[in-house]
């Protein structure tokens, strides 16, 4: 049986390690479960937060603060109705409300809502910002991990999660993210990430805004399998 670090389980336990076992706490940990596993969700779900959480247990050496950063990583898409930004600033008003109540110092709170804020747009990260730097890195992680076909799947379930937008629609604000992402002059500021991932996370890029820009939207899990040989 494989080990699912996943599972509703899995996270809470992972949780408690962080956050500790008062009510409060686990409270707030089942709550948070509960949110990532949201029917309406097909990547910003329980593996993504998973993987976030294990790309910053990779990085964290890197991290000023990696309590923090785990925390923010936690809260980051816990709110997640589809809409750019305003997810993201309500997401970091439920760190902010349900915190402190877990016992986090008002430091780390703000800290933690600064950095849930900072992922709405990863390519404003500040130069020096370690904190950031990790958790963007790590949210980021998916783009540059190696396997066939592994885009792929992470590229056809943000399509699913936006399946109300028209294709045409779709396609444009895709291929503009794509394009903010490839024009930034490092796409992972940690030298671990930048290493581990940053070659292979712009082959992927290139080859999605291809598609899409060639008009595929429909067949972009099919062309990206055949044509990423990253991995």
């Amino acid at each position: 049986m494989i080990d699912d670090p996943g599972t509703p389980a899995r996270l809470a336990g992972a949780w408690a390690v962080l956050a500790g076992d008062s009510p409060a706490a686990l409270a707030t940990g089942a709550e948070l479960v509960a949110r990532w596993s949201e029917p309406h969700r097909r990547y910003h779900d329980r593996a993504h937060l998973a993987a976030v959480l294990a790309a910053v247990d990779d990085l964290a050496t890197e991290a000023a603060d990696p309590a923090a950063v785990r925390l923010a990583a936690w809260f980051h898409d816990a709110v997640y109705d589809g809409r750019p930004g305003w997810d993201e600033e309500r997401s970091a008003q439920l760190a902010q409300s349900r915190l402190p109540r877990c016992g986090v110092p008002p430091a780390r709170v703000a800290e933690t809502a600064r950095l849930v804020r900072l992922t709405a747009a990863h390519d404003i990260l500040a130069d020096g910002d370690a904190n950031g730097a990790v958790l963007c890195d790590a949210d980021l992680a998916v783009l540059g991990r190696p396997g066939r076909g592994a885009y792929a799947a992470y590229a056809a379930a943000i399509r699913h999660e936006y399946a109300h937008v028209p294709d045409e629609l779709f396609r444009r604000g895709r291929a503009g993210v794509l394009r903010r992402l490839l024009a930034t002059p490092r796409l992972y500021r940690t030298a671990r990430a930048h290493a581990l991932w940053e070659d292979r996370a712009r082959a992927h890029l290139t080859a999605e805004l291809a598609i899409l820009t060639a008009g595929l939207t429909a067949g972009l899990t099919a062309g990206l399998t055949a044509g990423l040989t990253a991995g």
